[in-house]
Formats: C-alpha cells, structure tokens, sequence
C-alpha cells in the first residue's frame, strides 16, 4: 500500500508544505473521528479535472464503520464526489444532502475543507478535503456524552476548516495519547468545566478529587491535587495556555500514587476563543512499569560493572602468576590468557554504562586494536585502521567477536610481521609500512568482517582447518559455535594474510 506522501506525490501538484500538513491531519485525526463517531477520508483533488483521490483513512473507535473495505488509493469523480467539490471550491463544510448507501450500510455524507494556514498565520487556501462518513444503521437518540463528543467535534471541524487544526506537534511527542475513550473534559472560556466523561471523572477520582467535576477551575483544581506544586502549577498553567488559543505539550499529575496524563487543546472555531478541550488518561500502571524497568535497567548495568571488575581482578591475577612463573612458555600461555579475560571486561565496561543489552562496538575494536600493537611480542611497529562500521551489537554477539578479533590481531601483529632479518630475510626495501586493517559492513542481516594484514603471509604448510596455535583453535570455536557463522583465512589479495568472518545478526541485531 502506497503511503500518503507517494500518493500525492504522484497523482497531485500539492507542495511539499501542503503534504506535511496532511500528515499532521493524518497524525491527529483519531481524536475527531472519535468525536464524530464517523469515518474520516482525506481526499485529494487529482490534476483540476473534477475527481478527488483518497490518500488516508481512519475509522472511530466509538462506533461501527461505514466502510468494511479500505478506501486508500481509490479516485472517484462525477456525483459521487459532488459534495467535495464543494467544500473545496468554496471553503465551507459542507452538510447538505440525503443519506446515502454503501452496499447495506447507511451513511450520512460530510465535507470538511482542509486549510493550510500562512507563515504569517493567515488563512489559506483550500489544499484538500476530510470526508466525515457516518454509518446510520445505529442510530438512536443520542446521550449527553455523545451530545458533547458531537459539539466538541463539531469545533475541532470548523478548526480544521480555518486552518488552526490540529496544533503543532511538540519535539518528543510521537502520538497524540490520550484519546477520547480515556477521558475528555469540556471547558468554557473561563476555564470551568461543563462536561466530564465518565473515564474523566474515574480519573481524577483515582488523583483523590471525589467530587463532580462540573463547575470546577480546572487550572486550579489541579494545583489543589498535585503532590508535587511545580508540577500542579506547570499541569495549570497547560490549561490557561489553551484557554489563550495556545497547544501546549502534555502534561503529567501525580497524586495519592496515581499518576494521569493530560493533553490540552484549544477550541476556537472560526478564530473565536470558546474554551479547551482536555484529555485526560490514567497512567498509573504505565508509569509503575516504567520506574521497574528503570531499576532493573540499573541492576543490569551494575551487574556489568561488577563482571567487569571481577574479570580485571582474574587479569591481575593472572599477570602477577606470569611473573612468578620460570617457564617461558608457561608465562607466554597466562600473558595470553590476561589479554583474552580484558577483551571480555571491555564489553562489560561498556555494557555497564549502557541502558540496554546493546554496545556501539567500533569504539571496542579501536581500543582492542590499540592495545593489540602495545602488548604483541614482536619488535615490529605495526599501524592499525578500521574501514566501516560494526554499529550496534547485542552483548551476546559483542562479547564473543572481540575475543575473535583481539586473537586475529594479535595473530597478525605477532606472526605477520617477524623482526628484519628473522630467519636471514631482510624486508624489501621501499615496501609498504607494516599495517593491519579491521574492515566491517553489514548486509543482508550478516556482519562482514576482515583482519587483513600485509605482512609474510601464511606458512606454506599451513592448514586452515586443523592447523594454528590455541588462539586460531578458539577463533574457529567461537566463530562456528557462539556466533554461529563461518571463518577463512586465506592469502590477501596484495599479500599478507586475510580472515573473513560472516555473522548472522538475526538476534536482536540493531542498526
């Protein structure tokens, strides 16, 4: 299915300005389709030649649809469409007209003309039309509920048609939460309550207001229930910007445990200020959920930090037994085992001061690479680099690739790059300085990596699969069966030696 940007785009001579308010139309349409208890169409006209296409749809939560089909990319002309043509041609609302009939379901047609207002906050032009589609085969004798949620919605029509609906979104606010079906409280133009649903009243009765709200300041009432008075003020003051005409951002309560969310919205049909619309939603559970998982995000990051300590202690360990030792080898085999426990505590350390099982792992391979020339047995000096990005990894995945790649750079450093005149050789004079590269990218959910160096190269008599020292034998262990993927280690393509390691990242991988 076609977005409504690619449809627009394609089929109409809308700006790119007239299109992003579409999108906030889109964005925020729920609340008066709910309002209505109609289907919401956003029609658009096609190229001047009489016919409109519908780029977006919404169906009300608070009653059943006129359309059991989806009605997005569908273009309609002739009488069908008449009453668009004239709410786009002469900027009203257009509620004129008999029901009409879509297979069984009985619907009652309106036009609602879609402004885009001037930068200098003029009404403009006519840019498309919203389609208010009501199915009649429910119809009854409305209650006082459905009474407001009509007259409010009615406003928030006119609004649209003058260019003020809806408002601007606020950074961070990524829906328009909460809804009508949470609680929705009407206000007059000095900020007194006229109506209160019934979630509404529940609401603030959870806050520990057990009166009827109407007839209250509401900017006041919520200072008087805060338990925090900055931030009753800061809930009041939300009121008394959108009694002024303003949008401002949402605000939260606390009060007696319970916490409620609200959205205040100005109501000034035709530009005349007649008081604010305000939604209202109980967050307690959300907000309970939200400081547990704080705390076990606290946990877990406190957990890494001790790992993280603990492996540096079996590192210290570890380097003071080296010293102890006489055996050459044996001093070689626990060195080495001190730099594979540090690959791992790096991980840790990062994942410590993370908020989630998740570590930006370039900067892990640059400080794995750093340490892999400081500390390698060669006399060598042997340039670092890395081409690409590794990106986000999961820890699982993290902490066995950097014991990979700190055992493939020391490998390329120590045995790559033998002293001058090891073995009566001398190195070539003029030849490329001594050098490692880490190349990564991902591609098709798999993250492809290469230790290339160009060094000698690998022995003649080397086996891939069986032959190498311990670290090569726990490369291949680790690639194969902690990270489930594949590794070769083949000659460069300019000499030297090359591993290429695949790694599926179908486990949580992030971009």
């Amino acid at each position: 299915m076609s977005t409504l940007r690619d449809l627009a785009e394609e089929h109409t001579q809308l700006r790119p300005a007239d299109i992003d308010h579409l999108h906030r139309i889109a964005g925020d349409w729920q609340l008066l389709s709910d309002l209505s208890f109609a289907d919401l169409l956003l029609w658009v006209p096609v190229d001047g030649d009489g016919t409109f296409l519908c780029v977006a749809q919404v169906r009300p939560t608070t009653a059943p649809t006129a359309y059991l089909d989806d009605q997005v990319g569908r273009i309609v002309g002739g009488p069908e469409v008449a009453h668009l043509e004239v709410a786009y041609r002469q900027g009203r609302i257009w509620r004129e007209g008999d029901p009409v009939w879509y297979g069984d379901v009985p619907a009652r047609h309106e036009a609602i003309p879609v402004r885009l207002r001037t930068a200098h906050g003029e009404s403009g032009e006519v840019v498309a039309v919203v389609g208010r589609d009501t199915n009649l085969s429910t119809a009854r004798t409305p209650s006082q509920l459905e009474l407001n949620y009509l007259t409010t919605a009615d406003d928030l029509a006119q609004m649209t048609a003058d260019g003020t609906f809806p408002p601007p979104r606020h950074p961070g606010e990524t829906t328009s939460a909460p809804r009508v079906g949470d609680g929705l409280v009407r206000l007059d133009a000095n900020g007194k309550v006229t109506y209160a649903s019934p979630n509404a009243q529940s609401a603030y009765r959870r806050l520990g207001y057990a009166s009827h709200l109407v007839g209250e300041d509401l900017a006041k009432l919520h200072r008087r229930l805060a338990s925090d008075p900055l931030e009753g003020t800061d809930a009041a003051n939300g009121v008394l910007a959108a009694l002024r005409g303003e949008a401002p951002p949402r605000r939260e309560i606390d009060a007696r445990g319970a916490t409620m969310l609200t959205r205040s919205l100005p109501l000034m049909p035709a530009g005349v200020p007649i008081g604010a619309l305000v939604l209202v939603r109980d967050i307690t559970e959300v907000r309970r959920r939200d400081r547990a998982l704080i705390t076990k995000d606290a946990t877990i990051r406190e957990i890494h930090h001790r790992v993280k300590n603990n492996l540096q202690t079996v590192a210290a360990l570890l380097r003071l037994q080296a010293r102890r030792v006489s055996m050459p080898e044996a001093r070689v085999a626990l060195e080495e085992s001190v730099r594979r426990v540090a690959s791992i505590a790096l991980v840790h350390e990062t994942l410590s001061m993370s908020s989630d099982e998740a570590v930006e792992f370039d900067g892990i391979v640059d400080r794995v690479a750093s340490a892999a020339t400081e500390v390698a047995a060669t006399e060598v000096s042997v340039g670092m680099r890395r081409k690409g990005s590794f990106g986000v990894l999961p820890a699982e995945i993290a902490t066995s690739l950097v014991m990979v790649l700190n055992e493939l750079l020391l490998n390329a450093v120590e045995h790559g790059f033998p002293p001058a005149g090891e073995d009566g050789v001398a190195g070539p004079e003029g030849a490329a300085p001594p050098q490692v590269v880490v190349t990564a990218h991902r591609f098709r959910k798999q993250l492809h990596v290469s230790v290339a160096d160009n060094g000698r190269g690998l022995p003649a008599e080397f086996d891939a699969e069986r032959g190498g020292r311990l670290g090569l034998q726990i490369v291949r262990a680790l690639v194969t069966g902690e990270l489930r993927g594949s590794i070769e280690l083949r000659p460069g393509a300019a000499g030297g030696t090359e591993a290429v390691l695949v790694v599926p990242l179908a486990r949580g991988e992030r971009g």
